[in-house]
């Protein structure tokens, strides 16, 4: 799999694209753990509930027990500490219901945090990655030798603007035709540098 252009400057962008986007996919994390921290602090008061609503149920629980052992009142005396015990854990679970609630949410903001921006960098910057790696791949294939030329120096005929062939030959075609090798050399190299490519090193290659 040919993932990097041989072409000096264009496998510089490459590599630089490459880590732009591994760095933006750095920050949007980070990012997305920010949200996730400053979302999930705004449950805090629903723990502190929960805490204080299990302490203040548990301390009920504990003087309602001596309470009802009272001669004769006692049950009288612990049905209305037993029911403030009973609130109390409803106060609790309330508090616990708020922070999960909140805690869910963090998730959430911080999921869309990260993983939007990540998903929007990757759409346009791995198609055409993709794309050049597999045209690449499929065309170091057919580079042997310098006989190979010949195929890319026509392909170059028929894919390259007008303006880059006249800058190798007034008439390229009659060049290709009649076997020119440094004319062929010439529209081959062209050819292959638009694929990321460099030509056999041969004699003839400029």
């Amino acid at each position: 799999m040919k993932v990097y252009s041989e072409i000096g400057v264009r496998r510089f962008w490459q590599v630089v694209g490459d880590l732009v986007v591994v760095g933006w996919g750095w920050l949007c994390v980070e990012l997305g753990l920010l949200v996730f921290r400053v979302t999930n602090a705004l449950g805090a008061p629903g723990r502190k509930a929960a805490e204080a609503g299990d302490g203040l149920q548990g301390d009920l629980r504990k003087l309602s027990e001596p309470i009802g052992k009272v001669p004769v009142v006692g049950d009288q005396l612990r049905a209305p500490v037993d029911g403030a015990a009973s609130a109390a854990g409803k106060l609790a679970q309330a508090g616990r219901d708020q922070a999960h609630a909140v805690e869910q949410l963090a998730y959430v903001l911080a999921g869309v945090a990260i993983g939007l921006p990540i998903l929007f960098a990757l759409l346009i910057w791995l198609p055409p990655r993709i794309r050049f790696a597999r045209r690449a791949t499929a065309v170091q294939k057919f580079i042997d030798n310098a006989a190979d030329l010949d195929l890319f120096a026509l392909r170059a005929m028929a894919n390259q603007p007008m303006h880059k062939l006249a800058k190798i030959s007034s008439d390229p075609v009659t060049a290709w035709r009649d076997g020119d090798r440094d004319i062929i050399a010439k529209l081959a190299t062209l050819e292959l540098r638009t694929n990321g490519l460099k030509p056999p090193r041969t004699p003839a290659t400029t």
